[in-house]
This record gives structure tokens, C-alpha cells and sequence, in this order.
């Protein structure tokens, strides 16, 4: 660290030199030697500062801003503590992790929880039985040093998009008391959304290098898990799609689907048809922001792929969502089982290009989705059908500057408190012969095209010592949407 201040003071003082000695120097030489001593001090800066300076000039806001945002329908309240230490106050001894679609006993939270944190993933699960789960939660919310924070999709996008003095946010949601008291009061939630008790779930959280017996975690991530009925049957989807009328959103944002995986197949698809039928009755003038979450059921996936997905104008995933959805709906590179360390972007472009071209508006298809923001830990991209958003280069740093924020719990982005994961080079696809790219610290946004379809990538700064890692999707989600302006057709 010293060698690069000493290196920026000499630079600094070279430059001063040569300014007072300028009238006496030839104006060619003198305007090469201050270009290159220039470019140094540029240089001496570490690529960290150089991409938040970038991302600094990025961020402008739209001409056209939203004004009043809709957002539903899960809500909850999360009990964030260590996982380990949780999980050896039940007195559960470390051994082999294992995947369970669904949790039935604490044997499963044992095993899916190694699971995931020896992949350094983030998932989430129902636990099927009521009297465990809550022995489970009373639990933790006693332990010493859980924290009880505003939980669920809606809710958290909710919040951050409240911070926003400009907007104002209706909320529609399971909301009890403790909820309730806990929003902001830029948050409107209607009284019919409220309820008396306050649905709970458990994020279990890790740190990088973290141990449990065998298990190494590679990054900070968490495990979630609930027994949560309300948001699980979808409860107050109709009472937010009839809030509507009265409050007239520029946007809705909806999320939760995923929580209907704790249902019976038969209450599942029943209640999917009744939500397709809710969306349906929104104005099409209205566009739609659709935020997944982690799923088991590859059928039920692939349900929201067909009968959901035309229905919404945007929608927002991470990678392990992403893998779901393409080996849910027989997508391209479908035969990958996990991701191996940072997601290859080509692999990740591949199907979000799929997505859109299968699935996405075109003139002959049905559909109105148009934008996908995908995140994950070193990078996000933001792909977009041409001519139906602008700002996205705005858009997609302001969704990686939140991550950074967000992670650490700054203001703003320290650059000795994060680091550069995402590849310095890499190929826009892995089918196509497209273009290689590498990165350029001081223009972190790339943009490139594939038919009339537009990608936008930037790095991500990753925090080494993680404060929160819960809702870090949804801030980047909710703030890239605030920066999204969507095109009158």
C-alpha cells in the first residue's frame, strides 16, 4: 500500500515540475510527458478505485422516474444469526452435506445446510413440520446476537426502494405487527394485508473460509428456511392486484412464486392458475418486474417459464436460479449440474439470450418480457430487447454499487473493504463464435450485441468481510430498476 502512495506523491510532484517549468518547455513534449505521467497516476491507482470512479460518472438518473411503486406479495420477518452456532445449540454434530428439495426433520437442515455452505450457495427451503420449525425459531430469535430484520422479496425490494424520498411504496403482504413496525414509513400497506401474527423465517449465515467439521464455505453466503403458510398459499395476491385501482403504481414488482414449493402439487398448480389470472387483470400499460428466488421442483419452474414469464415485462435471478431455469425448460448448456467457482460469462449469456429469444416479446410472439437483470457475487449483466428500456448502463452499475454497499454495510463503496472477483477477459458466448472482452477497469460497463438483443456487464466489488449477505439480490434488484427507464410503445 505504501509503495503505491509513494508512487502517486512522486507523480504529483513531477507533474508540478513540469507545470513550472511549461513556459520554457516545447508545448509538444510538455503535453506528451503530463499525458504519460498522467496515465501513471491513473495507473497507481488500484483497479477498485478505478471502476468506483467509473461507475461514479455511469450512474445518472432517467429522464423519466418512477413515481409510485407496487410491490407484493411475500413478507416476513428474518432471524439472521450463524448458522453453525444455531445449528450446535440444537446439538446437531457436523457430518456429510446432502440436498433435500423439502426439509422434514433437523437431520435434513443438518444435511442441506452443509450442503449448500460447502458450495458457498445461497437456498432456500420449506420445513414441512409446524412443531419443529417453531422450536427451531424460538430458538434462534433467543440466541444471543440474532438480529430481526424486514424478510421476504417483496418486502425488502420494498424497503430499499423507500429510501428514495421521491417515491412512494404500497406494500401487499403478510404483514403482522413486529413487520409493521419495522418498515419504513414511506411503506403503505393496505389494511387488509395486515394480520396478527408475523410469518418468521431463518437465515442461517456463514462467512468465507468458515468451518464445520469437514465443511469449508468458499464465500459468505446463507441458508434460508420457514414454515411459512400465509406467503406459501399466496394470501394477499388478489388483495395486491385489487390495491391497484386506487393506487395507480408506474410499476409493480412482484415475488414469491417460489414460496408455493411448501404446497401440495395439486394447491400448487390450482394456485398458479389463479395468480396467472390475477397478473392478467393488471393494465398492460403498467410493466410488470417479476424476482425469482431458489427452487426445487423442476416441473413448477418450468410452469413460470411458459405461463408467467409473457405476462411480466422484466424479471431478476442469480445464477443458481438461472442454472434452474435452463435445466427446467430444456434450455442451452442444461447438461451443467453446478457452477465451478465464478460463473462463466459466455455460459451465462448463452441463456439469457435463450431466454429472451424463446420466451421474450417478439413480433410474433405473445409475450411482453423484454429485460433481465441477472446477479450473482463478481458480476451482473443486464440483457435487454432493443427498444424498450434505456439507462441500463446506469442501471446495471447502480445494481453493482448497491451489492458492494449493501454487503459491507458503507454508504458508500471503501475500496480497501472489497476486491475485483469477476474475469479481467472473457468470451460473450460459448456457441456462438462471438467476441472476446476483456475488461477495462477505467470503462467497467460493456456493452455488446447479439441480433437485436443488448447485454450489459459489469464487475462487481465483493466484499471481503461481508456484514449481511440477506437481500442483497433484492437491493440489486430494486436498484436497478430505479435507474431502468422503460420505453411508451
Amino acid at each position: 500500500m505504501w509503495q503505491r502512495s509513494v508512487c502517486v506523491g512522486l507523480v504529483a510532484l513531477a507533474l508540478g515540475y513540469l507545470c513550472l517549468l511549461g513556459p520554457e518547455l516545447p508545448h509538444s513534449p510538455l503535453r506528451h510527458l503530463s499525458a504519460s505521467l498522467l496515465g501513471g497516476l491513473r495507473r497507481a491507482r488500484s483497479l477498485e478505485e478505478r471502476v468506483v470512479a467509473a461507475w461514479q460518472a455511469a450512474i445518472v438518473r432517467p429522464a423519466r422516474r418512477w413515481a409510485r411503486v407496487a410491490v407484493g406479495v411475500n413478507a416476513c420477518v428474518d432471524v439472521v444469526l450463524s448458522g453453525v452456532k444455531l445449528l450446535e445449540a440444537l446439538g446437531l454434530e457436523p457430518g456429510d452435506g446432502k440436498n433435500h428439495a423439502v426439509l422434514n426433520s433437523r437431520q435434513d437442515l443438518k444435511e442441506a445446510f452443509a450442503h449448500f455452505m460447502e458450495k458457498g450457495a445461497a437456498a432456500e427451503r420449506f420445513f414441512s413440520n409446524a412443531e419443529s420449525f417453531h422450536h427451531i425459531a424460538r430458538t434462534a430469535s433467543e440466541f444471543p446476537g440474532a438480529q430481526l430484520y424486514v424478510g421476504g422479496n417483496a418486502a425488502l425490494i420494498g424497503q430499499k426502494l423507500a429510501t428514495n424520498p421521491d417515491l412512494k411504496i404500497l406494500l401487499c403482504g403478510p404483514v403482522g405487527p413486529k413487520l409493521h413496525e419495522l418498515l419504513d414509513d414511506n411503506v403503505v400497506v393496505p389494511p387488509e394485508s395486515m394480520q396478527e401474527r408475523d410469518e418468521f423465517h431463518l437465515i442461517l449465515e456463514y462467512q468465507a473460509g468458515e468451518e464445520w467439521g469437514q465443511v469449508r464455505a468458499p464465500n459468505a453466503n446463507r441458508f434460508i428456511f420457514s414454515h411459512d403458510l400465509s406467503n406459501g398459499a399466496l394470501n394477499m395476491l388478489e388483495v395486491f392486484v385489487s390495491s391497484l385501482d386506487e393506487f395507480h403504481p408506474d410499476l409493480v414488482v412482484l415475488s414469491g412464486l417460489h414460496m408455493m414449493e411448501g404446497q401440495s402439487k395439486e394447491m400448487r398448480q390450482r394456485r398458479l392458475m389463479e395468480a396467472v389470472a390475477s397478473i392478467s387483470d393488471i393494465p398492460t400499460d403498467i410493466p410488470i418486474h417479476l424476482e425469482l428466488a431458489s427452487m426445487t421442483d423442476q416441473d413448477f419452474m418450468s410452469n413460470i417459464v411458459h405461463q408467467v414469464f409473457p405476462l411480466v415485462n422484466s424479471i431478476g435471478l442469480n445464477e443458481q436460479e438461472l442454472l434452474f431455469l435452463t435445466q427446467s425448460a430444456s434450455g442451452p448448456h442444461a447438461s451443467l449440474t453446478s457452477w465451478s467457482g465464478v460463473p462463466d460469462v459466455g455460459v451465462v449469456s448463452d441463456i439469457l439470450f435463450w431466454i429472451l429469444k424463446e420466451h421474450g416479446k417478439t413480433a410474433e410472439r405473445a409475450s411482453d418480457l423484454t429485460r433481465i437483470h441477472f446477479h450473482t457475487l463478481a458480476y451482473h449483466i443486464l440483457v435487454t430487447v432493443d427498444g424498450y428500456w434505456g439507462n441500463q448502463v446506469a442501471a446495471v452499475a447502480a445494481g453493482a454499487r448497491a451489492a458492494g454497499t449493501q454487503a459491507c454495510a458503507t454508504e458508500t463503496i471503501d475500496s480497501s473493504k472489497v476486491f475485483l472477483k469477476a474475469p479481467l477477459e472473457f468470451v460473450t458466448s460459448q456457441i456462438e463464435a462471438l467476441s472476446k472482452i476483456s475488461l477495462n477497469p477505467d470503462e467497467p460497463v460493456v456493452h455488446w450485441h447479439r441480433e437485436d438483443i443488448s447485454f450489459h456487464f459489469t464487475p462487481v466489488l465483493v466484499c471481503k468481510d461481508p456484514v449481511r449477505t440477506v437481500g442483497l439480490g433484492d437491493a440489486i434488484s430494486a436498484e436497478g430498476l430505479l435507474y431502468s427507464e422503460v420505453h411508451p410503445q
